[in-house]
């Protein structure tokens, strides 16, 4: 939409609220709203103001105002909201009137600018399948003389004895008694109801969804029990994808809240089930023509098999992006579907990189990287993929030979030989910090943003667990 249809759309539904949303730089949507009336169209150059010093990882106190500028195409009327349509926008500084660099989504803008400047594509697609858990009730804390957490479903396997399903009330004998349809570990994938508990909630999401403006391909019961989803999204442009996956998450958040119910895109928020991945598959376009369709392997282009080696190469680097979680890391772990080895097949779901059987025609061909996860910032996480994408096909970067066996059934001695996953944020931060020359080409990322981000995870996430008792700490050595 333009300006003028936007203001044409507040009249046409009788929008009485403008809400006005940004996603700071962990990767929290933020958000404030404005009387409708406020909006004109000189507002899409003006922008409006807000303290910048509030937000984490942003500006001192003394340089605190911003602007947001929203965008126009990125107009919906919120299904949550009473008579409010919401608008994505860019982060400006108000003196000089130049993008903020530590915007997620003006990184993303930039990557994609940079990637049209080289001629090498005009489009770059990405396709992600999010998952995320659908919980009855959570409960945790941390503090100085405890630390817990507590999750109940009514699917999940624990609750097989329990008398009354009753959202972690178990002498609540209004509720309907146990039917025993409890999921087993990994045993989730695609049941039907009664066992499938979720089945209209997640219709509710994929229909809300829809309202949006966002495709979806499908919905699905996931690998783990316990209520683990999967709502997949059509693919699209990068900075468009990057801005839908943000409507996902606040679209899957709000219509478990009507259910009584609470999602999750933390990674691995059960032990001894699969985690939740966010798999995005992509292809590069110029011309409206696909460059990944090929005669080499897979069906892959000579470009496909270099963007591969770009990646697998600077992944370590990359997922400090991808995997930006203390937690992400408790996912990648052999024997739950998470890759853990950097390596690349036709078909074969325990590569870090695999290429979809299902995508005969040229227009379908794609590969897709396995190893990011929900937690990750949409923005960050495409920009640092595409740009690896970029350096492995600018510098003809070889992925060596593909790995078509099981990776789990290796013998140690071929295990050894395959490039593994970082153990740890800590690890991929010092990935990063080791190898990001091709991560500001283009200023796309900028030597501030690594350091923040190194500063940030490091201080906030890594060294705060770190310091901190963990549960099961107890257990191994109270009485030790």
């Amino acid at each position: 939409m333009t300006p003028r249809e936007v203001l044409a759309l507040i009249r046409e539904r009788e929008i009485q609220a403008v809400d006005l949303r940004f996603m700071d730089f962990p990767g929290t949507q933020k958000h404030f709203t404005i009387p409708a009336r406020t909006l004109t169209e000189a507002s899409f150059e003006r922008g409006f103001s807000f303290d910048g010093s509030s937000l984490r990882g942003w500006q001192a106190i003394n340089e605190s105002d911003m602007l947001v500028v929203p965008q126009a195409d990125t107009a919906f009327v919120d299904p949550f909201m009473r008579q409010t349509l919401a608008l994505t926008g860019n982060i400006q500084d108000p003196i000089t009137r130049q993008d903020y660099a530590r915007d997620p989504r003006n990184v993303a803008r930039k990557a994609d600018a940079y990637m049209k400047s080289t001629a090498i594509a005009d489009l770059a697609c990405f396709g992600p399948e999010a998952e995320f858990f659908i919980f009855d009730n959570v409960r945790f804390d941390q503090n100085e003389h405890e630390g817990y957490y507590h999750v109940d479903s009514r699917e999940g396997q624990w609750n097989r004895g329990r008398r009354n399903r009753s959202r972690g009330r178990s002498d609540d004998v209004s509720e309907p008694s146990n039917s025993g349809y409890a999921i087993r570990h990994k045993e989730g994938y695609l049941p039907i109801p009664p066992a499938d508990t979720l089945q209209d909630v997640r219709t509710e999401m994929m229909l809300a969804l829809q309202e949006c403006g966002v495709e979806v391909e499908a919905q699905h019961h996931e690998v783990a029990t316990a209520g683990q989803c999967e709502i997949d999204m059509r693919y699209g442009p990068m900075v468009k994808t990057a801005d839908n996956l943000l409507l996902y998450k606040y679209v899957v958040k709000n219509v478990a809240a009507r259910h009584g119910r609470t999602a999750t895109f933390m990674p691995k928020p059960l032990w001894n089930d699969n985690g939740s991945g966010l798999h995005l598959h992509f292809s590069l376009w110029k011309n409206d023509e696909p460059l990944f369709a090929g005669s080499g392997y897979g069906g892959l282009s000579d470009t496909a098999i270099y963007a591969m080696g770009g990646i697998l190469k600077h992944a370590p680097a990359i997922m400090a992006f991808c995997c930006p979680t203390t937690n992400s890391y408790k996912r990648l772990t052999p024997g739950f579907e998470a890759p853990v080895n950097l390596a690349y097949s036709f078909r074969n779901r325990s590569a870090a990189i695999r290429i979809p059987v299902h995508s005969p025609t040229p227009a379908d061909k794609r590969f897709e990287f396995r190893c990011p996860d929900s937690s990750s910032n949409p923005y960050l996480a495409m920009s640092a993929l595409l740009m690896a994408a970029l350096d492995g096909i600018q510098n003809r970067i070889d992925p060596g030979p593909p790995l078509d066996k099981d990776i789990y059934d290796l013998e140690p001695s071929e295990l050894e030989t395959v490039p593994k996953t970082p153990d740890s944020l800590e690890e991929s931060l010092t990935a990063l910090r080791n190898d990001h020359a091709f991560l500001l080409r283009g200023d796309v990322f900028t030597e501030d943003v690594i350091d923040t981000w190194i500063w940030y995870k490091t201080e906030h996430e890594v060294n705060a667990i770190r310091q901190r008792p963990h549960p099961y700490e107890f257990a191994l050595y109270y009485d030790i």
